[in-house]
């Protein structure tokens, strides 16, 4: 059953087929609207993982798609656990935050310069997008030296209340627009229930995972009322047989879509090498409880504590986890070094596994403009 159950979760994901949402623009645009979020990441070891997630499930996918689909007002950025690219349908769910934040409900957003946000917003309004580089100036016309940290803390205010939007990136340098001029002209603006708000992360979850916990409904969402919500939502589903309680002994509080137990998706065996920002692995927990790949990501580790690598890839086979490899990416020389290898899987058959790992691994320093391939 447990194999029946990792296949669901990676079919859902779009790992377990080769076109799972179609080609070019439109199937980026289809795989962010089905998975519901792509997290953006500023580490460049190897490519980002905003384009790293999308290039596994997007056979021609190229980073300027996103710039490609912000622009044509179908997705943005905003806040999801973490800065993220989501679908524009969903844009209504982010007001709650957005009003938390102006109403300085959040700490960590209410030591700033109220001025200097106004002044930010006339310039934006009289110049037209800028970057944050754009604002630090000594003209005399705007009045005083505007220091880089205050500008950025003004601007992270501004984006994060919904005031100004991403409307471009330049590589991960951004490009921040008003509101009014990023959003489409039919945009629905109406603040949702909790009731709303627990629905929609409840079929996000559901419809981008199949199997997942109640810890993972509820990630970084506190407070009675938004539990309560969801816990409404997750016992109307069940009362009406949309998902089914699985009794296992280690995977507690877990929840199946009901439908997939009566068809169980089909696999074809490929292997994967994912980012550590993978939708797929980002739940630790679930990732450990139903593959059995207990994961770190070690870049925050102190070095000393490292056990695989800075930044280990982890490496999915079929519906397994085979282990991981740590990669850098040296983009003056177009080379892509292979710094360290750890298989875990005992059972796979090396002679299957390490040819299909190679092409993996040449077409993934392809895609980060590495012609040279550097394997250990």
């Amino acid at each position: 059953m447990t194999s029946q159950w990792r296949q669901l979760a990676l079919s859902r994901q779009g790992l377990t087929s080769k076109q799972p949402f179609g080609s070019g623009v439109d199937g980026t645009l289809q795989a962010i609207k089905h998975l519901g979020y792509v997290q953006v990441d500023t580490l460049s070891v190897v490519e980002r993982a905003h384009h790293h997630v999308l290039w596994n499930r997007v056979p021609d996918y190229h980073p300027d798609q996103l710039n490609q689909l912000v622009s044509d007002k179908k997705i943005f950025e905003y806040w999801y656990h973490a800065a993220s690219y989501l679908p524009m349908r969903d844009y209504r769910f982010s007001l709650p935050n957005m009003l938390s934040i102006r109403n300085g409900e959040n700490r960590y957003y209410t030591k700033v310069d109220k001025g200097l946000m106004k002044e930010i917003l006339t310039r934006i309004q009289g110049e037209g997008p800028l970057r944050l580089r754009d604002l630090k100036t000594d003209n005399k016309k705007h009045g005083k030296w505007w220091g880089m940290a205050p500008c950025r803390r003004a601007l992270e205010v501004l984006f994060m209340q919904g005031d100004v939007m991403v409307c471009k990136r330049n590589g991960m340098e951004k490009v921040f627009d008003l509101s009014e001029h990023c959003l489409p002209d039919d945009i629905n603006l109406n603040m949702p229930t909790p009731s709303e708000y627990a629905a929609y992360l409840f079929d996000t979850t559901l419809r981008a995972h199949g199997i997942f916990t109640w810890k993972q409904l509820v990630h970084l969402k506190t407070g009675k009322t938004m539990r309560g919500a969801m816990s409404e939502v997750l016992h109307k589903n069940l009362e009406t047989g949309i998902i089914t309680a699985i009794n296992h002994p280690d995977m507690p509080n877990t929840y199946i879509t009901t439908q997939i137990l009566e068809q169980p998706p089909t696999q074809e065996k490929s292997l994967k090498i994912l980012s550590p920002f993978d939708n797929v692995v980002i739940h630790r927990d679930r990732l450990s409880a139903l593959f059995g790949f207990d994961y770190t990501i070690e870049c925050y580790v102190p070095a000393a504590k490292r056990v695989f690598g800075y930044f280990c890839l982890p490496i999915l086979y079929g519906d397994t986890f085979a282990g991981r490899i740590d990669c850098k990416v040296h983009r003056s020389e177009q080379r892509f070094e292979v710094i360290s290898l750890h298989i875990e899987d005992k059972t796979l058959d090396r002679d299957q596994f390490i040819p299909a790992l190679m092409a993996a691994l040449q077409k993934f320093a392809d895609f980060n403009k590495c012609p040279q391939l550097d394997a250990i």
